[in-house]
């Protein structure tokens, strides 16, 4: 298996080879939309995984890169569904939406812009107008900022305000890093097992989860990244497979890269990408991004607040 950055359970599942004990797959597609079940049910699952035990749920579509409005709607709603399997709310629960990741940066600016588009409620007490009576959740958001800005760990200004507001449920949305370039702004991954800020990036922070918490975490986060050196070895895959059929039997460079174990290869680009810390993303990220945003707080909205509809958010959430 190759060393590569993902934050994606889906991926590292296939990287693996053969049938893992205590990882339980399951996968279902409509209309586009393929939505996959990744259970990690113990900690031999989790080691082969890397990553801890819980339940992973991801949705792919390349809809999202597009304004294809129906499908982003359908996309909202099927989210908001596995959203509510993930962690059972009773009507007055209160949640905590918490956006990681840098405002300034692009790829990066997921969970702020997220946060801006969520309805929060839990000031509003005895003055939620009157058509909205008994839809409503008491929700906050959250954008703590990074600690590049800030000089404080972001998942201890998220411990304080927990603990000082006692939500049952944080949720914590960030951008990720995939394996694939396909994954890239098309796929979104749900966890009950938490978030570790950085972990794709080879960065890992303070991991925001129930143990640290004190409170049920779900994260929530896109890949609008993929590492460069993967990008590369990727092509060079893709020129192999050529060279294969074209070169003539007994190229001596063609022979030099093929016979590369796995994993020498990448890590030989890495050494000359400068140790591996350059992370690509996609030159229309910017109207992604907008995307992105949409369907996510929609379908948080449509989640969090019981008998909200569309038509609602449109009203109510600039």
């Amino acid at each position: 298996m190759k060393n590569f950055r993902t934050d994606l359970a889906l991926e590292m599942h296939e990287s693996q080879e053969g049938e893992l004990s205590g990882v339980e797959i399951t996968t279902e597609e409509d209309d586009g939309i393929t939505v996959t079940w990744v259970e990690i049910t113990d900690e031999t699952g989790a080691t082969a995984m890397g990553k801890p035990i819980g339940n992973y749920i991801t949705l792919e579509s390349q809809a999202m890169k597009f304004g294809d409005t129906e499908a982003h709607e359908e996309i909202a709603k099927i989210l908001a569904a596995k959203l509510g399997r993930l962690h059972n709310l009773n009507e007055n629960a209160t949640i905590l939406v918490v956006g990681l990741g840098n405002r300034n940066v692009t790829p990066d600016s997921l969970g702020p812009r997220i946060c801006d588009k969520i309805l929060v409620t839990r000031h509003l007490g005895e003055d939620v107008p009157d058509e909205l009576k008994g839809k409503l959740r008491a929700v906050s958001a959250l954008a703590p900022g990074v600690m590049g800005i800030t000089g404080i760990e972001t998942a201890e200004i998220i411990r304080g305000v927990t603990e000082k507001i006692s939500p049952d449920l944080v949720i914590a949305i960030d951008a990720l890093a995939a394996r694939s370039t396909a994954r890239i702004n098309a796929t979104i991954q749900m966890s009950d097992a938490g978030v570790s800020p950085g972990a794709g990036l080879g960065n890992r922070r303070m991991a925001i989860n129930s143990e640290t918490m004190g409170v049920p975490v779900i994260a929530v986060g896109v890949p609008t990244v993929v590492d460069a050196a993967t990008l590369v070895d990727d092509t060079m895959d893709k020129m192999l497979s050529e060279m294969a059929q074209s070169l003539p039997q007994g190229n001596e460079f063609f022979a030099m890269l093929d016979a590369m174990q796995e994993g020498e290869r990448y890590a030989l680009i890495k050494e000359i990408l400068m140790h591996d810390n350059m992370f690509v993303t996609p030159k229309d990220v910017d109207a992604v991004i907008y995307r992105l945003v949409n369907i996510i707080a929609n379908a948080l909205n449509i989640a969090l607040h019981p008998g909200i509809t569309t038509d609602d958010l449109n009203r109510y959430v600039n």
